[in-house]
C-alpha cells in the first residue's frame, strides 16, 4: 500500500455510510441515524495521510493533594447550600483519588482490597447535582462525561451502548488513555433505569442497562473500537492494510469514578413505609406530616434502592449516597447575586457585546427568584425567567442610543412597559441608574469598612439631582459627602457598638454638622 495514500474525503465516507445506513434500514426499519464527525475520536481532514494520525497518548502525571475541605470551599463558590452533599462528595472524591494516586505511584497497591467510592446522588431537578460534579472534575483536572441514562439500552438492542461512555471519556481526554482511566462518568436520570415491578419479559432499557453498567463500575477492559462504529472499523481496516495487524486499543475502568443521579420520585414513600411500618393509625400520619421528602431521603438504604427497582449487585457498587435538598427563594436570590456561575453574568456579557451596561438591582433579583421558584425546576428556572423578561430588551436596545439600564422589580413585573419607558424617557432611565448606583455604593462601603449605611429616599433623590446638575458620578458625589464619615462612624461604633446608620437628606446637603452631632451623642451614651 502506498504510504502516502490519503484518507477518503468527508463526502466519500459519507456516501459509504449512507449506503450502510440504507442497508440497516432495510434490515431493521427506518429511523437509523449515522453521523461521521471524525475517525475513532481523532480529528482528521481530507488532507490527512495515515502517517498524520496521532498515536494515542499513554502518559499522565497524576498529582492529587487536595483535602476534603479544599474541595468543599471550591464548590461553595459555585453551588449554594447542599453542605452535607458537598462534604460527602469531597470525602468520597478524596478517598478515590488518593487511592488512584497510590496505585499510580506504586502499582503493587492496585492488588490490595479496595471498594471504589462510586456515588449515587438523590435530589430534585435544578439543585446543582451536575454542577457539583462538573466543577469537581474541573478542579482535579480529569475528563468528565455526562449522559442521560434514558439514552442507553442493553447491548445488541436499538439505543446507545454503555461502553460508549468510556469511549467518550477518551475523546474528552484528547486520546490520553491513562488520563481517561482516571476520569469521571456522570449518569443523570438514573432513576429511569429502575426496573418497574410489573415488567414482563426482558427489560432492555432498565435491568439490561444496569447489568451493562455493573460491568463498567467494577473493573473491565473496554475496546475503543466499537463493533457498531463504522468509522473506527474503516480505520482499523486501513491500519491492517498498512501494518498487517491491528493493535487492540482498550481502556481499563478500574479507576474511573462513576456517579449516578436522579430525582428518585417516590423513593421517600418507600423509606417512609420502612421507617414507620411498626407504627399504626394516627401517630404514623402525624410523623409523615412533620417530615419532608428530603428528610426521608437522608435515611435511604441499599434495600430502599432495591425496592425502588435496582438490582442488588448494581446498587452494591454505589456505596456513597448523597442527598441534595430542594432550593428556596432566598437560595435562588443568593445564586443570582453571589454565585461565580450566576446566569446574570451571561446577560451582562450579552448586552456588553452591544456596548450596553445592564445592572441588576437586588429588588429585581428577588422578583426573578420568586418567579423562578414557582416553576419547580430549581436553579434551571432562573434562565427561563430571565430570558422571558429580557428577550425583547436584547432585541430592541442595541438599535437605540441606550447605553445603560437597570433590571428592577418593575422590569421583572412588566418588562414590555418598562422597556418603552427606558427607551423614551431618558430622565427616568438616568434616575433609575443613579439610584441603583447609590445602593451599590452603600453595599461596597459595608464591604470596605464593616459599616452598614443607607441613604433614605429623600437623600437618594438629592444625590440623583446632583448627578445631573454637577455632571459627576454617584461615587464622586458620595465620596465627597462622606469624606470624613469613615473615621467618625468608627468612633461612634467604638462608643456605642452601633454599626448601622441611615443618612437623611441633611447629610447630603451639609454632612459635617450631622456627623458632629452624632459623635457628641455617642459620648453621652457612653457615659
Amino acid at each position: 500500500m502506498n504510504s502516502n495514500k490519503k484518507f477518503p474525503t468527508q463526502e466519500e465516507l459519507q456516501k459509504e455510510l449512507q449506503e450502510f445506513k440504507e442497508n440497516l434500514e432495510k434490515k431493521y426499519g427506518v429511523g437509523i441515524g449515522i453521523r461521521l464527525d471524525n475517525v475513532s475520536g481523532r480529528n482528521v481532514s481530507p488532507d490527512t495521510t495515515e502517517e498524520d494520525i496521532p498515536e494515542p497518548q499513554d502518559t499522565f502525571d497524576l498529582k492529587f493533594d487536595l483535602k476534603p475541605k479544599d474541595i468543599k470551599q471550591y464548590l461553595d463558590r459555585y453551588v449554594i447550600k447542599q453542605d452535607d452533599a458537598k462534604k460527602a462528595l469531597a470525602i468520597a472524591v478524596c478517598d478515590h483519588y488518593n487511592h488512584v494516586r497510590e496505585c499510580h505511584e506504586n502499582p503493587d497497591a492496585a492488588d490490595t482490597d479496595y471498594s471504589k467510592q462510586n456515588i449515587v446522588m438523590l435530589g430534585p431537578t435544578g439543585v446543582g447535582k451536575t454542577y457539583l460534579i462538573r466543577h469537581i472534575a474541573k478542579l482535579i483536572g480529569v475528563p468528565f462525561v455526562k449522559a442521560d441514562a434514558t439514552r442507553f439500552s442493553e447491548t445488541g438492542y436499538v439505543g446507545a451502548n454503555v461502553d460508549d461512555l468510556i469511549r467518550e471519556l477518551v475523546t474528552q481526554a484528547d486520546d490520553n488513555l491513562e488520563l481517561a482511566q482516571y476520569g469521571i462518568i456522570y449518569l443523570d436520570e438514573a432513576d429511569k433505569i429502575a426496573t418497574p415491578p410489573n415488567i414482563i419479559g426482558r427489560d432492555v432499557s432498565g435491568r439490561g442497562v444496569q447489568i451493562g453498567l455493573l460491568k463498567l463500575m467494577e473493573e473491565t477492559e473496554v475496546d475503543l473500537r466499537s463493533g457498531n462504529d463504522v468509522a473506527s472499523q474503516m480505520r482499523a481496516a486501513m491500519e491492517f492494510q498498512k501494518r498487517g495487524k491491528v493493535d487492540k486499543e482498550v481502556i481499563n475502568t478500574r479507576h474511573i469514578l462513576f456517579i449516578i443521579s436522579g430525582a428518585f420520585t417516590g423513593m421517600e414513600k418507600i423509606i417512609k413505609k420502612r421507617m414507620h411500618q411498626s407504627r399504626i393509625g394516627f401517630n404514623a400520619d402525624v410523623a409523615s406530616q412533620n417530615e419532608d421528602a428530603a428528610q426521608y431521603l437522608s435515611h435511604v438504604t441499599p434495600k430502599d434502592f432495591i425496592d425502588f427497582g435496582f438490582e442488588p449487585e448494581f446498587i452494591g457498587r454505589l456505596p456513597v449516597h448523597v442527598v441534595c435538598n430542594e432550593l428556596e427563594v432566598d437560595d435562588l436570590f443568593y445564586i443570582l447575586k453571589h454565585s461565580e456561575g450566576s446566569i446574570i453574568r451571561q446577560y451582562e456579557n450579552a448586552f456588553n457585546a452591544y456596548g450596553i451596561s445592564v445592572l441588576f438591582a437586588d429588588c429585581g433579583l428577588q422578583k426573578v427568584a420568586e418567579q423562578a421558584i414557582e416553576q419547580k425546576t430549581g436553579a434551571r428556572a432562573l434562565m427561563t425567567v430571565c430570558e422571558r423578561i429580557l428577550r425583547n430588551y436584547k432585541f430592541e436596545l442595541p438599535s437605540t442610543s441606550t447605553s445603560e439600564f437597570v433590571v428592577t422589580a418593575d422590569v421583572v413585573e412588566d418588562p414590555d412597559k418598562l422597556l418603552h419607558q427606558i427607551i423614551e424617557d431618558s430622565v427616568y432611565n438616568q434616575n433609575t441608574i443613579s439610584r441603583e448606583q447609590v445602593r451599590r455604593y452603600e453595599y461596597q462601603f459595608n464591604i470596605d469598612h464593616g459599616l452598614e449605611i443607607q441613604f433614605d429616599e429623600d437623600a437618594t433623590d438629592a444625590i440623583c439631582e446632583r448627578v445631573v446638575s454637577q455632571e459627576k458620578t454617584v461615587k464622586q458625589i458620595c465620596d465627597e459627602i462622606l469624606s470624613s464619615y469613615q473615621h467618625g462612624l468608627n468612633l461612634i461604633k467604638k462608643n456605642t457598638g452601633q454599626t448601622s446608620f441611615t443618612f437623611p437628606k441633611q447629610v447630603v446637603e451639609d454632612p459635617d454638622p450631622i456627623l458632629e452631632q452624632w459623635i457628641r451623642d455617642s459620648y453621652n451614651t457612653k457615659r
